[in-house]
């Protein structure tokens, strides 16, 4: 009789726990974004929330915590139920950039890596009239001058400047960094004749080198990108293993149900692969690109390890 009561129990418990996951997701998910609303990550996080309460029926709520480069809204995080329905919208820089240049309350294992969604390059541009006309030459350049030329970039620390620093340490090449407030900035000073050199986002910068007034030279990852035909990727200058991309990603609370991070992960990748979605990052300058579970968990590490060893050089440290 002992027997059979605890097989009675055990299967009502597993018959219940079976019917808890095929409602997954019975109610609204909270979307955590850690930075301000109409900048980048929040608009591709509402765009990607809209496709994905279709795919997941449900409802899902955008949440803005901004402030220090994204560590308030990822540490608020912290606080989150691993229960399903909060999820962070973030991109890499809070969790592989930030926490070299201050203290945070987390690192890359204090989440459920879900998946990451999409990813663009970085890009170094110069004046029409700069002595250089290719990614080796402008080097080549660089290298014959140390110091002599400054490049804007996102701020001391920031992606843009750790990301120019591994392609020109790795060349034993020397600028002056000039930090600014973002991408925006950075580019009215480079048009402005402020510093010689444009390090940020692509998608800013493309008008200016259509019109002819800026070249783009290099671009940050390995491969080159379509929407700048004339900048060299890391690849074809021997430094394939320097690249450093803006990548954006879903993350959940630790200790989440795996059960329900592979309905999410299915959800995402689906949503982000989308002809909506795909045409959406286009217009941005950025691609899709599914990373999942412990593979996003080894890209966040070995990005963060990498950045680590940049920003040590640079005498930068929290």
């Amino acid at each position: 009789m002992k027997t059979l009561v605890t097989t009675a129990v055990m299967a009502g418990l597993l018959a219940t726990s079976s019917a808890a996951l095929a409602a997954y997701p019975e109610r609204p998910i909270e979307m955590t974004v850690p930075a301000p609303a109409g900048g980048g990550t929040d608009t591709a996080a509402r765009k990607l929330a809209t496709i994905l309460e279709e795919k997941l029926g449900t409802s899902i709520a955008i949440l803005n915590v901004a402030g220090g480069g994204g560590a308030v809204g990822a540490t608020q995080f912290l606080r989150a139920k691993p229960d399903g329905y909060a999820l962070l919208a973030t991109w890499n820089s809070p969790l592989t950039t930030v926490p070299q240049v201050q203290k945070v309350a987390y690192d890359a294992a204090s989440f459920t890596p879900i998946a990451s969604t999409s990813e663009t390059a970085y890009t170094l541009c110069v004046k029409a009239d700069f002595p250089a006309a290719t990614g080796a030459e402008f080097l080549a350049e660089l290298a014959a001058h140390p110091d002599k030329y400054t490049y804007g970039n996102d701020g001391i620390g920031g992606t843009m400047q750790l990301a120019a620093e591994r392609i020109f340490q790795a060349k034993g090449v020397k600028a002056v960094a000039i930090p600014f407030g973002g991408a925006g900035e950075t580019l009215q000073n480079f048009l402005g004749g402020h510093v010689d050199i444009y390090g940020g986002s692509i998608s800013p910068v493309i008008p200016y080198v259509q019109s002819g007034e800026a070249k783009c030279l290099i671009v940050t990852s390995a491969a080159p990108v379509a929407a700048l035909p004339d900048a060299a990727g890391l690849a074809s200058l021997g430094l394939g293993g320097e690249e450093t991309l803006l990548w954006r990603a879903i993350m959940g609370p630790k200790g989440m149900d795996p059960a329900e991070v592979e309905i999410l992960t299915r959800a995402i990748q689906e949503a982000v692969n989308t002809p909506e979605y795909v045409e959406f990052l286009a217009t941005r300058g950025e691609i899709p690109n599914v990373v999942t579970g412990e593979a996003l968990a080894a890209r966040l590490q070995g990005e963060y390890d990498a950045l680590a060893r940049v920003a040590k050089a640079l005498g930068l440290g929290n």
